[in-house]
């Protein structure tokens, strides 16, 4: 997989946020995976967790602001569910099938990745070697999504293409890179 560019959608998408825009970017080589998420727009609306001074793993971090991908094997039903908090906690899942056999995956005991908060925006980039899931040789498929909690207690989902009627991260047909 070269450096691919990626921009996510709300969902429904009939809707607008015209304040905000999800954007980055996504690269393998070999089994290191770096990926870089790029949210710009009014910051000041969304509930944005500060920096934790001990991050760790945490769980449900999905009911606040919060930077996600799935990462499957082509051809198998198995994948993982990354969860990264702009507070710096984090979390990996496993599931045997869609939304099947959920459990934490102890292969990674940390997750390296940076927030850099700006004025106008947030940046966060994770660089990640996938050698304790996956071999370098499989060919992967990646969904890329994003929630978003506002102040006043909505909540929006980001991803890279809404095929269910839901917004539904787990859904393999949108695992589009």
């Amino acid at each position: 997989m070269n450096d691919q560019t990626f921009s996510l959608q709300p969902f429904p998408s009939t809707e607008s946020f015209p304040n905000l825009k999800i954007a980055g970017n996504i690269a393998r080589n070999a089994n290191q995976l770096t990926i870089c998420y790029t949210l710009r727009g009014n910051l000041k609306e969304i509930a944005i967790a500060p920096p934790s001074n001990t991050p760790s793993r945490k769980y449900e971090l999905w009911e606040e602001t919060c930077f996600e991908f799935f990462l499957g094997i082509n051809n198998s039903q198995r994948y993982w569910e990354f969860n990264l908090s702009p507070a710096g906690h984090w979390n990996v899942y496993r599931f045997d099938g869609y939304r099947q056999g959920m459990q934490e995956e102890t292969a990674f005991e940390k997750l390296p990745f940076s927030v850099q908060n700006q004025a106008d925006g947030l940046i966060l980039a994770l660089d990640v070697d996938l050698g304790k899931i996956i071999s370098a040789e499989q060919a992967i498929e990646v969904g890329i999504t994003t929630v978003i909690k506002y102040r006043d207690g909505e909540v929006t989902y980001w991803a890279l293409t809404h095929k269910g009627a839901e917004a539904d991260f787990h859904l393999r047909d949108s695992f589009i890179i």
